[in-house]
């Protein structure tokens, strides 16, 4: 007999969708049969399945060791590999982290340790979760940088604070800023609109002024914060959040930013990789404002740092 009391992570869902995930192996058949048997029952009493879990609800099985562990895939895996967590801000239900360039948002392969298996690994250690937790919940990033940009993600702790973050997100409640050097001098402040369509096979986006079929809207508003010959340093806000789009809006309005070997200039990544020792685009998501006010920001980057100081001379 195993024996689970619903946390506040877990209420709210149906029970048959929280045995899928204890038992992630069992077939609807088998855990429906449990059901009518009475193998797994709610609060010591029959269930059909279709009841909401509450916090505070048990959930007992019936079941034997060996068939436990046969429906369940064992504990959950947790990488150990290399890898620290430059944490920015915490509180009981989101995790801020500045995220280095050169490091996944989430895995792109079994064997990839992303920011997401860090933080993870971090709650366990800190003891903010428990592995028998992560059967059934596991917190995860709210937002996505892609691997060579460096900067702010933010993480769900709780189910509350997944939920919180991802309807601010959603809504625009939550002001995302990133920092930028780009080709040319831009002297005022500026708004881009146009329409997105990725290239998931080249992963690569194209950027159109008009619609276009199977396009997404965008708008990115910037405004310049130094000026060097020829380039500039701009703070960019991003309206919506397509895939690569500050890169992408940017080089096609004529600014490719500096280092971006997919969307900017090939000779100007390597002005900046031989003097500068720069070797991704220089894109940083440096600030958020969330919906009651409070701001995080990261501290600009040592590669950045190097770049403005060869654009000083």
């Amino acid at each position: 007999m195993k024996e689970f009391q619903i946390d506040t992570n877990e209420a709210g869902q149906r029970l048959d969708k929280y045995l899928h995930k204890l038992l992630p192996q069992a077939g609807n058949s088998f855990l429906y049969k449990m059901l009518r048997k009475k193998n797994i029952v709610l609060n010591h009493k029959k269930a059909a399945g279709n009841e909401r879990i509450a916090g505070g609800d048990l959930v007992t099985l019936f079941l034997s060791d060996e068939t436990f562990e046969k429906f369940s895939s064992g504990e959950p895996v947790i990488t150990t590999g290399a890898g620290s967590l430059d944490i920015l801000y915490e509180d009981r239900h989101i995790l801020a982290i500045h995220k280095p360039a050169g490091m996944l948002s989430q895995k792109a392969a079994a064997s990839d340790i992303s920011a997401n298996e860090l933080i993870i690994r971090y709650l366990l250690d800190s003891g903010q979760i428990t592995k028998q937790q992560l059967r059934t919940f596991r917190p995860s990033i709210c937002n996505r940088l892609d691997r060579n940009t460096s900067g702010i993600l933010i993480a769900g702790k709780t189910l509350e604070g997944l939920q919180t973050m991802a309807a601010q997100l959603k809504d625009h409640s939550l002001q995302k800023y990133y920092c930028c050097i780009v080709q040319g001098n831009l002297t005022q402040p500026g708004e881009l609109k146009g329409w997105h369509r990725k290239d998931p096979q080249k992963n690569k986006v194209h950027i159109f002024s008009k619609r276009q079929p199977d396009c997404q809207y965008i708008e990115t508003r910037y405004r310049p914060l130094e000026q060097y010959d020829g380039y500039t340093f701009l703070e960019v806000r991003l309206m919506t959040g397509r895939s690569h789009q500050i890169r992408a809006h940017l080089s096609c309005a004529g600014h490719g930013i500096a280092g971006d070997p997919k969307y900017g200039d090939a000779s100007v990544c390597q002005l900046f990789l031989t003097h500068a020792s720069v070797n991704r685009q220089l894109l940083h998501a440096h600030r958020i404002i969330l919906k009651d006010g409070r701001e995080i920001v990261a501290p600009l980057p040592a590669d950045f740092l190097r770049a403005q100081q060869f654009l000083k001379g």
